[in-house]
């Protein structure tokens, strides 16, 4: 299965974005709300952007007790939505629950587990008391995920080997940390570029920063997609 671009909104309002969405529309499918656009907005957010034509990935990160968890799957699943985060971390009974919520009331939502958030290394594992590498860490959460009937996980670009070694095929994979060759890593610590990502085993990759601050933010996305398919 070819990879696909999800665009980045970091933006506390769909109005800071829409006239660049405009101009890629056509050219991008799929956008990611984030929890500053949507605690500023809230769900009003993703129905004005779903409106515009985009697949809508809502990157809400959930984590609570189980029952608190597959409400709000429940609650979200009302929007036009086709994924949604979760925390990994969170635990087996969790996911379970949240995936449970996600077959019963959305059963086409692409229900996402976060495993390590990509601005973290193995000294920030450390410091949490997280024996091990991020690779180690990261497949510990993957495995516990599927075996909790999540289908498709987040992780940086240098967990996605491991990851599909570890994991069943048909595990989406869900990648942030991408960064074209040349731009700067801003805060993410494990990168690589599209093309490195795609042939690891991404499904998706995750821009905004390189795309939005482009002179040209078409053009940006365009030489994304076309070193994608060139994989």
């Amino acid at each position: 299965m070819p990879c696909d671009l999800i665009l980045v909104l970091d933006a506390p309002s769909p109005r800071e974005v829409t006239p660049a969405l405009r101009r890629l529309a056509g050219t991008v499918h799929w956008v990611k709300i984030g929890l500053e656009m949507f605690t500023a907005r809230g769900p009003d957010c993703v129905r004005e952007i779903a409106g515009l034509g985009f697949d809508v990935f809502l990157d809400l990160k959930l984590h609570d007790i189980p029952h608190t968890v597959a409400k709000a799957v429940e609650s979200a699943s009302r929007l036009p939505i086709r994924m949604l985060t979760i925390h990994t971390s969170g635990g087996r009974e969790m996911m379970r629950q949240a995936a449970q919520a996600q077959r019963d009331f959305a059963p086409d939502l692409l229900l996402l587990g976060v495993t390590m958030l990509t601005s973290l290394g193995a000294n920030d594992l450390a410091d949490l008391g997280v024996t091990g590498t991020p690779a180690d860490h990261v497949s510990r959460l993957g495995q516990l995920a599927a075996a909790s009937s999540i289908r498709g996980l987040v992780c940086s670009p240098l967990e996605i080997a491991p990851l599909r070694a570890a994991l069943p095929p048909d595990m989406q994979l869900v990648i942030p940390g991408i960064r074209p060759a040349g731009s700067a890593k801003d805060d993410q610590v494990r990168v690589m570029t599209p093309g490195e990502a795609a042939r690891a085993g991404a499904n998706y990759i995750v821009v905004g920063r390189p795309v939005f601050q482009a002179p040209d933010p078409a053009e940006a996305a365009a030489a994304i997609l076309a070193e994608l398919a060139a994989v």
